[in-house]
Order: C-alpha cells, then structure tokens, then sequence
C-alpha cells in the first residue's frame, strides 16, 4: 500500500502556470453575491486572490487553507485579510458565517461527510453555501491515460490510487441534505480548461495536481510517464496549438433553513 504525504504545494508554480483556478472562481463570486457587512468564510483559499475579491464587497472575510504554503503566501499577498491554517473537515471558529464559500477544494477533501457537516454548523440560520469543484468524470481524458502510462510501466500501485472525489450530483446533494442542507441549485457541465503552459501543458497539469501519483517513482520514469500522457491525449486536448484539460465541474448552492 502507498502511503500518501502531506500534500506540498509549490506556490509559485501554481500562481505562475495554473491561475486559471482562481479566475474561473471570479465568476463564482458572482453566485455568492457578497454584501457589505456579511461574514463569510473562504474554504479553501490558496494563495487569497479570491477572498481578497470576496472582501472587496465590504463583507468580513476569513480564509482558511491546509496548506502552511498557501496560507504564508496569501498572508503575505494580502495582509489586510484573516487567514488560518485549517482543514475543512474540522475547522472551528465560534462565530457563525453567512456564507460559506468554495472554490476548487473539496475534490481534495478525504472525510467528506464530516467536512459538510462542519460547514452546516458554521453557518447562520439562513446562511448559503455555494460550492464548486471537480464533478463525475473531471479530467477523465488526462487520468485514464496517466492510470494506463504506470500499469504499462508495471507501477499498479500507483495506477490504482484514489485521490480526488469527483461526485454526481446525486451523490453529493444527498450528502448535504444528509446533513441539514436545503439544495437550492445544482449543476454538473462540462468546462474544457486553457491550461497557461503552452508547450507542456498537461505535463504541468500532472506536475501540479496529480503528484501523488509519483511517489516511489524515480524522476527518468517520471519523465517517461509524461510523456506517455501528453503524446497519448494530444488528439482530444490539443486545440489550435493549446493544451485543454477535459474539466467537469459540480456547482452547488444550498441553505440552512
């Protein structure tokens, strides 16, 4: 069994070549419509470029992240806002949030159910939630060649990993109903991504978020693997010479009533 670490994130490659993350959430925020004098929680916040938009409506904005990296990096980006070093399945602040706020986290997130739970009881009566995230069949394209790369290679173990939770619109409302929520809206679409790196592009895309991958691998069988997947999806994820990443992502609004 591959025991997985602490995910480490390298900060400046994911501003430098995966900003896309945090501008597709801008159109989010439009969603959550922040106002003025509202208390609102940042689940997730990476480096703070979205609570810093969030904050700008006048709301109070707390992010958080369980990421040391991030959370130094958006302190130091953004030393005006709150942010804490904290995991979404057992924050905990004392006073409650008018919305809960969630921009590409929670397919990282390993006890779910705890972390919906967590969210419920941080909210106001009447508060919302407005999430997205990787939905049912994200990166599919990307993921099954890389599976294929390392079986081929004789790396099962690694093949056979199970990182992320990418979930049906099912399965996840009914987590949160589960839980108290009042689903308001739901939505699983598709969203082929520009990835920023045009030359190695889904190389990057695996450097950054699917390292987990490579543990126990050497770095010539790294690169070999790599290269297998970018050669293996060129023809569906290389449009008018930029590389697309097969993104599908769940958008849920939900309420504590």
């Amino acid at each position: 069994m591959i025991e997985l670490k602490r995910m480490s994130w390298n900060v400046d490659l994911y501003n430098e070549k995966h900003g896309f993350v945090h501008r597709f959430g801008s159109q989010l925020i439009d969603l959550l419509e922040p106002k003025s004098g509202e208390r609102i929680l940042d689940l997730g916040c990476g480096s703070g470029q979205l609570t810093e938009r969030i904050a700008a409506s006048g709301a109070e904005v707390i992010g958080i992240d369980s990421s040391a990296e991030m959370i130094s990096a958006a302190s130091k980006l953004y030393p005006n806002q709150k942010f804490y070093l904290m995991d979404a399945a057992s924050f905990s602040f004392q006073e409650p949030f008018d919305a809960i706020f969630s921009n590409a986290v929670l397919h990282w997130v390993e006890d779910q159910k705890s972390a919906a739970s967590n969210m419920f009881q941080h909210l106001k009566a009447g508060g919302r939630l407005v999430v997205e995230f990787g939905g049912y069949g994200n990166v599919a394209t990307v993921i099954n060649a890389l599976r294929s790369s390392l079986k081929s290679r004789g790396f099962y173990k690694n093949a056979s990993l199970e990182r992320w939770y990418f979930p049906s619109i099912a399965a996840y409302t009914s987590l949160l109903e589960d839980v108290g929520f009042e689903v308001v809206l739901a939505q699983l679409y598709d969203r082929p991504t520009l990835l920023d790196s045009k030359n190695e592009g889904i190389k990057d895309w695996i450097e950054m978020f699917g390292f987990h991958f490579f543990q126990g691998i050497n770095p010539v069988e790294k690169a070999a693997v790599l290269t297998d997947v970018q050669n293996s999806v060129r023809s569906t994820c290389y449009i008018d010479e930029q590389w697309y990443a097969d993104y599908r992502r769940i958008r849920v609004v939900a309420a504590k009533k």
